[in-house]
C-alpha cells in the first residue's frame, strides 16, 4: 500500500500524480499510541486505488517518536501547518489536539480499553460535577460550542449511554464499531504456544509481563517498590520477564532516562519491550500479568494469564471503566511477600471465569470492528465498500526476547 505522499508539495499538486481522482484521506498522529490505533483503521483502505492516504503529525506533548514510527513503516508525512489549509474528504484522529483547525470532516476513534482516565483538567467543571473521560467530554468533543467530529466511534453501548449524560450533543455522531485490540487478541489465542517459542520462552519456563501506563499512578510511577522484586530473582530462575512500558514514558522522559533507570533489569536479563513493538504477543504468550489501571493490563483478561494489580490511585480510573471492574476482581501484589511466592499464589486461587465480567465490559460487539469501522468510513467518503470480506488476522510472531534483554537503546540516546 503507498501510504504517503513522496514530497508534501504533492499534495496540492495533484496534476503530477499518476493515479487521479481520487478521495483523499488524513491520518492525524499525535502519539506512538494514536498512531498504533489509527493502523487499524488507514490499513482498511490498503489497496483500493479509489483512496489516497496522506499523514500528518499533531502537536503534543508527547509526540516523540511520531515521526521515526511512520518513517519504519515507509510512510512520509505532511506538515501540520499545510495539513490544516487543505481539504481532504476525510480524517482519521485518535486525538483531540488541533483537530478544530481542519478543513475537513474528523472521524475520532478511541485508543485504549474502555475511557479509563477522568479529565485531570477539572477548571472548566462546576464544584463536584461528573469528571468523564475524555472521549466523553463536551471540553474533547466540542470547540466554541460546536461538536467537531463528524463521527465518534466507540467500543462498547456503555460507552454511548454515559455520553448521553456528559455530552448530548455529541450523540446524532457516535458509532458503536467495536475494539480492534479485542478482536485482533482473540484471534491470537490459539497462536500462544506460536508466540511464545518465537519470544524464546523454553518448555518448563514462565513468563511474567508487568505492564505499566504512564502517569503518577502507573506502575512505572511506582517502580522504586517493584524493582527490587524483579531484580532479587536468580539470573538462571525459570521466570523470564519483560516489561510493557507505555509510549508516553519515553516520550516523556527520553528513552535513554528509561533506559538508565531500568539498568538493573537488563543486567538480570529482563527484557525492556521498545514503545514501537507490537505489545500484543506477549500479553498472549504471558503466565501472569502484573499490571496498573492502564489498558494492556485490562486486555489482559482476554488471556489466560493471571492477572495482578500493583498500587495505583482510584482517583485515576473511571468508575464504570474495564481498570474499575478489574479492580475488584484481581488481586494486589504486595511489596512484602517474594514475587515467585504471590505469583504461584494467585495462579493457585484464580477461580473460573474470574475476568469474564473485565473481558466483556472491552466491547459490546466483539469480533466485529473491522467490518463496521471499514462500512462507517466507506460511507462518510459516499464510497461502495470493497466486494471482499474483511478477515482479523491474528498479531505477527515478536522477536525473541533477548534482543531486548540486552539493548540499553539506540545509542541510548533518543
Amino acid at each position: 500500500m503507498a501510504v504517503g505522499f513522496t514530497r508534501p508539495a504533492l499534495i496540492e499538486r495533484g496534476h503530477w500524480l499518476t493515479v487521479r481522482d481520487c478521495k483523499r484521506v488524513l491520518v492525524v498522529v499525535h502519539t506512538v499510541t494514536f498512531a498504533q490505533r489509527l493502523k487499524e483503521v488507514f490499513e482498511l483502505l490498503e489497496a483500493d486505488l479509489r483512496v489516497q492516504v496522506a499523514f500528518t503529525t499533531a502537536p503534543h506533548a508527547f509526540g516523540t517518536g511520531v515521526t521515526r514510527y511512520l518513517e519504519a513503516q515507509g510512510i512520509t508525512t505532511v506538515p501540520w501547518k499545510e495539513a490544516r489549509r487543505t481539504e481532504f474528504d476525510l480524517a482519521l484522529a485518535a486525538g483531540s489536539r488541533g483537530v478544530h483547525e481542519l478543513r475537513t470532516p474528523v472521524v475520532r476513534i478511541s485508543h485504549g480499553a474502555g475511557h479509563i482516565k477522568p479529565l485531570t483538567d477539572t477548571t472548566s467543571l462546576a464544584p463536584g460535577e461528573h469528571r468523564p473521560p475524555g472521549m466523553l467530554s463536551r471540553r474533547h468533543l466540542l470547540h466554541e460550542g460546536r461538536v467537531v467530529p463528524r463521527a465518534i466511534v466507540y467500543a462498547h453501548h456503555r460507552d454511548v449511554a454515559e455520553l448521553a449524560r456528559s455530552c448530548p450533543e455529541a450523540l446524532p455522531v457516535a458509532h458503536v464499531v467495536g475494539d480492534p485490540c479485542v478482536d485482533r487478541i482473540t484471534a491470537g489465542l490459539p497462536l500462544r504456544g506460536h508466540y511464545r517459542r518465537a519470544l524464546g520462552v523454553e518448555d518448563g519456563q514462565r513468563l511474567v509481563v508487568v505492564a505499566s501506563t504512564w502517569g503518577q499512578g502507573s506502575t512505572f510511577g511506582h517502580l522504586d517498590a517493584l524493582l527490587p522484586h524483579l531484580v532479587s530473582r536468580p539470573p538462571d530462575d525459570r521466570h523470564r520477564i519483560a516489561l510493557l512500558i507505555h509510549p508516553n514514558v519515553f516520550a516523556g522522559h527520553g528513552t535513554w532516562q528509561v533506559h538508565r533507570w531500568l539498568a538493573g533489569c537488563r543486567d538480570r536479563g529482563i527484557a525492556v519491550v521498545p514503545p514501537e513493538a507490537d505489545w500484543q504477543p506477549l500479553l498472549i504468550a504471558a503466565d501472569w500479568i502484573i499490571g496498573d489501571h492502564g489498558s494492556l493490563t485490562a486486555y489482559g483478561t482476554l488471556t489466560d494469564a493471571t492477572v495482578l494489580l500493583t498500587h495505583g490511585s482510584r482517583r485515576e480510573v473511571s468508575a464504570s471503566s474495564p481498570a474499575a471492574l478489574l479492580a475488584a476482581a484481581a488481586p494486589v501484589l504486595s511489596s512484602a511477600r517474594p514475587l515467585a511466592e504471590q505469583l504461584e499464589y494467585a495462579a493457585h486461587e484464580r477461580g473460573p471465569g474470574q475476568y469474564d465480567q473485565v473481558a466483556a465490559s472491552l466491547t459490546s460487539v466483539p469480533g466485529q470492528f473491522h467490518r463496521r469501522m471499514r462500512a462507517l468510513v466507506y460511507r462518510l467518503l459516499d464510497l461502495g465498500e470493497p466486494a471482499h470480506p474483511l478477515l482479523v488476522a491474528p498479531p505477527e510472531p515478536p522477536p525473541p526476547l533477548r534482543r531486548w534483554e540486552v539493548s540499553a537503546g539506540p545509542g541510548a540516546g533518543r
